[in-house]
């Protein structure tokens, strides 16, 4: 059986400059990544500019074979992929987790190749005759975050893929191993130069949007670097897809029942750790109901084991990166000062080896407060109470964010009544952030344009062109 240590062989450069990768949750040295830049970014793009044509050719059940024996290569490598994301990452095997992602990624992959793209007959009246076809953009830049390294980048990959691109992926400087371990074993099945990896710092990633072999540019991280990328593209009009920050809203409208929906309140902020941008990180519990929401949520919460990801007991983790550990850490602080009643967690351990923040909840919060009105990506949530819907909707859609939101509710018709208010690209019903690789996924406002997932997905990797006669 293939173990990680394997993996990080394949995936260790024997010559050139590389740097030392930390476990995050023991600070132990995971391995070695390689460390590249422009030269490195032009050889990959050549590579990809070179099989362009040949993988184009192809047909799309051709590449969906293709892409269906990429997963079977995956689910064989899964557990060695899922210890390296569990030691880079930090977060646990078991949960919503490193076993999860991994799964995620080669069912993601089967379900991307079933997709049909059948040609469109958009006129055939007997005078006029036209048809609509989606052909490849041509290569397509892949820059991927580190929270979910490994299923965000098959989230963007398998489309482009999928419709005939070629693809230079830059993984996050944060995950760099997992990244690169993912795309070695796509590639133990891909032809040569078809998914190509560049890893590096910031330079690498601004000379990859500025540059104009690519097609099309997909991101999934901040909206600070989402501009820079608008920025730097524009002179070459590139197609973008950005899936930027998030700062998701929930609702709890009064007619609930707070036991029957504290869980999935919890792993909806909760979920890998808080680190997810799709995550629920403000919630607005009307009065009647804000007590018994907040004892139940606490019950949960603090019943929910964290700790080192190799732990199979676990299910909740360090935060990947220091930097980020400090935005949590400062926002906390800032939620107890501003007179926030801390319901769990807000005591770190500041001398703990490890980037550990404790489960956090933060009640009786003014709706103003920075906890509540930045974006956490952590393990803390503020929760404000609310007498007035009117006045709940207007907290909600008071922020430019708007990638996700949930109506909690016993009546789906006033649930759905709600959420047709919000400005928010997804609104889910008595969840939050579940995704499904036939359901279109983007966002509105500062968190980004451009839709994933389904055939809207694989239509944005596309150049539509119509044949008229």
């Amino acid at each position: 059986m293939e173990t990680y240590q394997t993996l990080l062989k394949q995936i260790t450069p024997e010559t050139g400059t590389s740097r030392e990768v930390l476990d995050p949750a023991t600070g132990e040295v995971v391995g070695s990544a390689p460390v590249q830049g422009i030269p490195e970014l032009e050889q990959a793009i050549d590579r990809a500019v070179a099989a362009q044509p040949a993988w184009a050719a192809r047909s799309h059940e051709e590449r969906s074979a293709i892409l269906n024996r990429v997963a079977d290569a995956i689910d064989a490598s899964s557990e060695a992929l899922v210890e390296l994301l569990s030691r880079e990452q930090g977060k646990p095997l078991n949960g919503p987790n490193a076993r999860f992602e991994v799964g995620a990624c080669s069912a993601w992959l089967r379900s991307t190749a079933a997709i049909p793209m059948p040609v469109e007959v958009v006129i055939d009246d007997g005078e006029s005759y036209a048809e609509l076809h989606y052909r490849p953009v041509g290569v397509v830049g892949v820059i991927t975050p580190w929270n979910w390294p490994m299923m965000i980048a098959i989230w963007q990959i398998a489309p482009a893929l999928r419709m005939g691109n070629t693809v230079v992926a830059k993984p996050s400087e944060y995950t760099t191993l997992s990244g690169l371990a993912l795309i070695e074993v796509m590639n133990s099945v891909l032809p040569d130069g078809v998914l190509t990896a560049v890893v590096g710092a910031g330079d690498v990633g601004a000379a990859l949007s500025a540059h104009p072999a690519f097609g099309k540019i997909m991101f999934t991280g901040s909206t600070a670097t989402g501009k820079r990328i608008i920025e730097a593209s524009a002179g070459n009009v590139t197609r973008l897809t950005l899936e930027l920050g998030g700062n998701d809203a929930g609702i709890v409208l009064p007619d609930v029942d707070p036991q029957a929906i504290a869980e999935d309140l919890f792993w909806g902020a909760f979920i890998n750790t808080g680190q997810t941008c799709a995550a629920l990180k403000r919630l607005y519990v009307h009065d009647d109901v804000y007590d018994a929401v907040c004892e139940a949520l606490t019950a949960v919460a603090s019943a929910t084991p964290m700790g080192v990801g190799l732990d199979e007991a676990n299910v909740l983790g360090p935060l990947q990166n220091r930097m980020q550990w400090d935005v949590v850490d400062r926002l906390v602080e800032e939620a107890k000062a501003g007179g926030g009643r801390v319901l769990l967690g807000g005591d770190p351990d500041r001398e703990a080896i490890g980037n550990f923040y404790p489960t956090t909840l933060v009640a009786d919060l003014d709706p103003q407060n920075p906890l509540v009105i930045e974006e956490q990506f952590g393990p803390a949530l503020p929760i404000v109470r609310y007498t007035d819907l009117e006045e709940a909707i207007a907290l909600a859609n008071g922020l430019d964010v708007g990638l996700g939101a949930s109506v909690w509710s016993a009546d789906a018709a006033a649930a759905r009544a709600v959420a047709a208010r919000i400005q928010a690209g997804t609104v889910w019903i008595n969840s939050h952030g579940g995704v499904h690789p036939m359901i279109p996924f983007g966002g509105v406002k500062s968190s980004g344009y451009g839709l994933e997932f389904g055939s809207a997905g694989l239509k944005s990797v596309s150049l539509p062109q119509v044949i008229n006669g």
